[in-house]
């Protein structure tokens, strides 16, 4: 009974990976109880011949109140069984068993060593993510959850924990994360970090930034607008500079030689490949992008990798009253983990900032009226903001050699692929963006 209540609910929820497909089988792998009236559930999804596995915190009560209506799960005999992330007066096992270094049944509940977890606080959950569940403690805390789990440590949890017993500046305080076996491997449940506040999302002031400006009359510069973001930008490009400095650090480093080089630059023409055959309106700018492959190709020199973001766009920084923070090191969620915490170049996240600057400039102008007329200002407002990033990502100490120039461009170009793939797909009216990227630029 209760696994047909957990599959028909799951179904439904947003960081569910399986929609759109049917259900074969659900069943529960894990049932612990917290405390009376709370369960940790990891439950195995069956679709289409594999399986998933996805955490759930089951809450039960004789009666719902209405506050928990909207996470009501279903009913078994006389219990109401809620999705209880959403029930503040039951996630404060959370902080106490974080504090108190708790083990319960192969769960694994542990604090960074040093700090101290104030266990007061009341939880509230945010609402706009897509495949996690993020749960706030007063101004205190914020807890990630990760619904689908996958085996092994997450490597957000390896880079925060790591940078902060260095010290390292622009990451958010790590104090604490559960975790347990799966697969006979040691696999990160959640993990709990600094709440940022007050602060402000980065693609939140880019796109204000961008608006001032297109509120502006034509004739005025970028840098004489209203909300000119171009100082932000470079201490961006500082931070983004450091972080790299302390991840190298922290962690081992390598190189990439020739011929892996060249293996790599032909990833990119394969990916471009198949992008043209799905989206013809690439194909006219076919010429320009294996041109830029080529260049990476002809390079001569070893190239350095390290541990980097991995997902690093506006989205994943934040503006404190004193400087900014880099947050969700975890890398994109959809690549498997060992791909993830691979060694890579740092210029994959320099090129993804600057994909970001683009987006953030022409994000407004799909299906505005006057987008014809305003692309000129989005061009000068995304060269602007992507100049000065660079200006503080080498004067942080971060190096771009004119051989790397060409190995950004690259990773950029093949990031706009992948994007207007995806816009093809998901967005067709924001395809224009990517395809931007394709232009001749100076920046």
């Amino acid at each position: 009974m209760l696994d047909e209540l957990l599959a028909a609910w799951i179904s439904r929820q947003r960081w569910f990976g399986g929609k759109g497909r049917p259900i074969d089988e659900l069943s529960i792998d894990s049932d612990v109880e917290l405390t009376p009236g709370l369960r940790h559930l990891i439950v195995a999804v069956w679709q289409e011949g594999s399986r998933d596995r996805y955490q759930i915190l089951l809450g039960e009560r004789d009666d719902l109140p209405d506050r928990l209506a909207h996470a009501l799960i279903g009913t078994v005999g006389d219990r109401k069984l809620y999705d209880a992330v959403h029930d503040s007066g039951r996630m404060g096992w959370l902080l106490d068993g974080m504090a108190r270094d708790e083990t319960r049944s192969g769960l694994r509940m542990r604090h960074v060593p040093g700090v101290t977890i104030d266990t007061a606080p009341r939880s509230l959950v945010l609402g706009a993510e897509q495949s996690n569940t993020s749960l706030v403690y007063g101004d205190a805390y914020i807890c990630k959850l990760f619904r689908r789990l996958i085996p092994g440590v997450n490597p957000e949890l390896e880079i925060i924990t790591a940078l902060a017993a260095r010290n390292a500046p622009h990451i958010a305080q790590p104090y604490g994360w559960i975790e347990t076996d799966l697969d006979g491997t040691g696999t990160t449940l959640a993990i709990m970090q600094e709440f940022l506040t007050p602060a402000n999302d980065g693609w939140d002031l880019a796109l204000a930034s961008v608006r001032d400006l297109y509120a502006s009359l034509p004739q005025v510069p970028a840098g004489e607008a209203g909300g000119d973001f171009a100082a932000e930008a470079l201490r961006l490009g500082g931070a983004t500079a450091r972080v790299h400095h302390e991840l190298a650090a922290a962690f081992p480093t390598s190189v990439i030689e020739i011929h892996e080089v060249k293996r790599m630059a032909e990833g990119f023409r394969r990916r471009l490949g198949r992008a043209v055959a799905e989206v013809p309106e690439l194909r006219q700018h076919v010429s320009a992008i294996e041109h830029a492959y080529h260049q990476v190709e002809l390079l001569t020199n070893e190239v350095p990798v390290q541990r980097v973001h991995g997902d690093y766009h506006l989205g994943q920084v934040m503006r404190t009253p004193t400087d900014w923070v880099i947050l969700d090191f975890e890398g994109e969620p959809g690549q498997p983990l060992a791909e993830r915490r691979a060694l890579s170049s740092p210029l994959r996240d320099v090129a993804g900032m600057l994909r970001s600057f683009d987006y953030a400039a022409r994000h407004l102008l799909a299906g505005h009226p006057e987008a014809d007329g305003l692309e000129p200002r989005a061009q000068e407002w995304a060269d602007r903001n992507r100049a000065a990033f660079l200006d503080g990502y080498t004067e942080g100490g971060g190096v771009i050699t004119p051989a790397d120039a060409a190995l950004l461009r690259a990773f950029e170009l093949s990031k706009a692929v992948y994007e207007v793939v995806y816009e093809a797909r998901n967005r067709p009216s924001w395809i224009s963006i990517p395809l931007a990227a394709f232009r001749p630029r100076t920046v």
